[in-house]
C-alpha cells in the first residue's frame, strides 16, 4: 500500500474513533439535559440507537479513507463525512425500526424523524468537526510533519 493511502487509512481509523466516542459523550450530555430517550419509540427495540450511530461511523471511517488521500482538498472531505454520516443513520435507523415493526412507511417516517431530531443532528456537526481535524492532521503528514515523540523517545541533543 502507497504512502498516501496508507496515511489516510490510518487518520481515517483514529478519527472514526474519536466520532464515536464524541457521539456517545454528546448523545449522553443531550439526553440527560433535555430528559430525552435517544430512540423516543419503544416499539424500535435496544439494537436501532447503536446500528445506527455504528453505521454512522462507518460512513466516517470509509468516506475520509477516501478523501484523505489528497488532504488539500478539505471542504469536499469534511462535507461528505458530514453527509454520508447522516445519510447511513437515517437509513440504518428507518430499516431497523422496519425490521421491529414490519411498516414500511412508519419506519420512513420514523427514519426521517430522528435525522431530524437533536440526535440526528448531532451525527453530521460531530462527523464534520471531526473531519476537520483529520483533514488537518492529513495535511502535516502528508507536508512531512513527524508524529509527537514522548520524552524518552527523544534524543538528548535536541
Amino acid at each position: 500500500m502507497d504512502e498516501p493511502r496508507r496515511n489516510a487509512w490510518v487518520v481515517a481509523a483514529f478519527a472514526a474513533a474519536l466520532d464515536l466516542a464524541l457521539v456517545v459523550c454528546a448523545y449522553g450530555f443531550v439526553s440527560l439535559l433535555t430528559d430525552v430517550e435517544v430512540i423516543a419509540s419503544p416499539e424500535a427495540g435496544p439494537l436501532v440507537g447503536p446500528a445506527a450511530v455504528g453505521a454512522s461511523v462507518a460512513a466516517v471511517l470509509l468516506t475520509l479513507a477516501h478523501t484523505l488521500r489528497q488532504p488539500e482538498r478539505q471542504l469536499p472531505g469534511v462535507v461528505f463525512a458530514a453527509l454520508w454520516s447522516w445519510v447511513a443513520a437515517v437509513v440504518v435507523a428507518g430499516v431497523g425500526y422496519a425490521f421491529a415493526t414490519g411498516t414500511f412507511t412508519a419506519a420512513v417516517l420514523f427514519g426521517l424523524g430522528f435525522g431530524i431530531g437533536w440526535f440526528g443532528l448531532l451525527i453530521p456537526g460531530v462527523a464534520a468537526v471531526v473531519a476537520s481535524f483529520a483533514a488537518l492532521v492529513a495535511r502535516g503528514r502528508a507536508s512531512g510533519m513527524d508524529r509527537p515523540r514522548w520524552p524518552w523517545e527523544r534524543d538528548d541533543e535536541e
